[in-house]
């Protein structure tokens, strides 16, 4: 996920505790998904489909962030 910002992300995890929390959850529930698709959990269309908006959620919260950060690294050189 997003590996233009591989860099940035690797410091937020270490230095941004809700960076941290969202990128955590985003990957547990990409887990969570690929579980149910591949009939490893259990899981309806249904639970998956909610599972991939929450999901799709978390990753636009992660971009924003990394946008934010990035804009406000270039706008101090």
């Amino acid at each position: 996920m997003f590996p233009e910002y591989r860099d940035l992300i690797s410091k937020l995890k270490h230095n941004d505790h809700h960076f941290t929390r969202l990128f955590d959850k985003h990957n547990d529930l990409d887990h969570k998904i690929k579980n149910m698709e591949d009939h490893i959990s259990p899981g309806t269309q249904e639970e998956i489909e909610t599972l991939k908006k929450e999901k799709l959620l978390l990753k636009d919260q992660l971009f924003a962030i990394l946008q934010k950060h990035e804009q406000e690294s270039s706008g101090n050189t």
